[in-house]
Parts: structure tokens; sequence; C-alpha cells
């Protein structure tokens, strides 16, 4: 099998779930034969490929490893170490999405909608909420305010940019990549979209009642959006309903991951994420190969935003 040289390699796709990394491998243009040399000390085996002109690694976590933010930082350390010439990474996958339909105008996200960390007034792009000190008086407060991780490089923002002006045609495009993976194969099904009949949002009151939403269907045309803001990022599995209404409303963010706040220090990534679940009791994992599919369309639609002045990819 052949060597692969890690110097040639300039983008970093950081997909830590298995699901997460068989969208990613759909979406290259092509994959490339071969293997990275190892040596001890090395842990990770990682894929490689081009995509829009660029050669790009493709990063996930170990079989059986725990997910979360330890495991983000080890593997985005290596990643680092391993690859000299990286230009810029991306962290694409799944998360819960924090609905607020009281909101005016409504925060109306849906499973399937993709959020894409960015900073919006005086909050940051991605927030680590388990980072901070308790105090006595005004209770749990986050270090800097919330500032405490790395932004995303510029060029990737500036390509979130350019996207974003398209709105709200911008999911546009990120369709058109998703068409390419729709009916791909995995071990449980395809990417498919499970149907917006079997997308349920329950609404809680203060006494933990819970009653479902009544929301018009969307139109095919516009079957996902794509939500920028704050991403809350920590080790804490939600799945409280009112936990989450909670962080949405202490630190008005769009959604909560598990591994950005590991990675962010090491690799500035762009947080591409799409929608699986609302963070509460009814959590599956149904809608996740739709919403992995959905956030490595918009990776994609973003490496074809930054076009490198040499795109020479590996001929093998």
């Amino acid at each position: 099998m052949a060597e692969l040289d890690p110097s040639l390699y300039t983008v970093a796709w950081i997909a830590p779930l298995e699901i997460e990394a068989r969208a990613a491998l759909h979406l290259l243009d092509k994959r490339h034969r071969g293997r990275f040399p190892l040596t001890p000390g090395d842990d990770y085996i990682f894929q490689a490929g081009d995509a829009c002109g660029h050669n790009i690694i493709i990063a996930t976590f170990p079989a059986g490893e725990v997910y979360g933010t330890r495991s983000a930082t080890a593997l985005a350390t290596q990643v680092k170490k391993f690859f000299p010439n990286l230009w810029f990474g991306l962290l694409v996958g799944i998360a819960a999405g924090l609905p607020n339909i009281s909101r005016n105008p409504p925060l109306d996200i849906r499973l399937g909608d993709v959020l894409v960390g960015l900073p919006v007034g005086d909050n940051a792009g991605l927030i680590d909420y388990d980072l901070g000190k308790e105090t006595g008086t005004d209770g749990f407060q986050l270090l800097c305010g919330g500032h405490a991780l790395a932004k995303t490089e510029r060029v990737v923002r500036s390509a979130i940019g350019s996207i974003k002006l398209r709105a709200p045609d911008d999911s546009d495009d990120v369709l058109e990549h998703y068409k390419r993976i729709e009916h791909k194969e995995h071990p449980c099904g395809t990417f498919a979209d499970p149907g917006q009949c079997r997308d349920t949002l329950y609404q809680v009151n203060e006494s933990g009642d819970e009653s479902p939403v009544l929301r018009e269907r969307r139109p095919d045309s516009k079957r996902i959006r794509v939500w920028y803001g704050p991403i809350g990022s920590g080790d804490k599995l939600m799945k409280n309903a009112q936990k989450r209404n909670e962080l949405r409303d202490k630190y008005n963010i769009i959604g909560l991951e598990m591994e950005a706040a590991g990675t962010m220090d090491q690799i500035p990534v762009g947080v591409i994420r799409g929608v699986c679940d609302y963070g509460d009791e009814h959590k599956n994992d149904e809608w996740q190969p739709f919403a992995a599919a959905m956030a490595a369309a918009y990776a994609r639609a973003i490496l074809a935003e930054i076009r490198p002045k040499d795109s020479r990819c590996i001929n093998n």
C-alpha cells in the first residue's frame, strides 16, 4: 500500500463519530489510497482524500472511544502534530438544536437544520458552558465571560460570511451537495430524510409537563435552514428539556455539542453541526445520519468557497 505524505495535506476535517466520518468520506471528490506512516505514540489512523482542490484528512475517534471534550483534545493534538502544513480545520457532525418558539421572530430550529458557530453581539461563537467558577452571590460564571476559547480561522469565517450573504437561499448549495450522499448506504440504512412528519418538538412548562408544538410543514425547496450563532460545548449529554432551556436562555446559544471545546485551542476549527435531537428525553439516534449528512454538505460548501491557489491534488 502506498505511503502518504502528511506535509501535502492542508485541511483537517474532524468528524468524531463514525456516522459523521462516513458522511465526510462520501462528500470527497476522491479518496486517496494509501496510509500515513506511523511511529510509536501515533494513536490515530487518518483517512485522506480531496475535495474542491484541497487535500484533506478526515480524523475520527477510534472505535469504542468515549466521546467528549477530552477525547476531542487528544485527537486534535495529534492532528496538529502529525500534519505540519494545515491551513484550516472544520469540526463537522451532529448536535442538539435549541429552538425558541416564543422568541420574536421565532427561533424555529428543526431536525436536519444546520447550526454554524458564529459570534453574535457580545456572545462568543463557541461557549464552553462547563468552564468557569461557582460564586456564592452570582452563581456560575463563565471563564472570561464565555470568550475563553480561540476563534475560528479568519478564512473560514470569511467563507461562512460569503455563504450567509445568500440567505435566505443559503441552504440551496447545501441541499445540492446533500444529493450526492442522500442514498448512500451505512450499516443502519441510508442518509435519507426521515420525514418532517417524524419531527416533533415538545414544549415544557415550569412544572415539567410537556406538550407538542404545532409547526407548519416546510416546503420541500426550503426543507432545511441554516442558523448562525453561539454554540454551547461541554461534556454533558443533554436529555433534559428544562436544563436545556436554562442554558439556551442564559447564554443565547442555538445548539449543544460535546467536542468543540476540546478541539478549539489546538485547531481553531469552524464548527458545523446538523441537528439530530432537541436535547430532551425524546433524544434517539434516528435523525443522526441525516443530520450528519447535512452538516457535511455545509462543510463541502465552505470548501467550495475557499479555493486554493494551488489546487493540485494527489493523483492516485
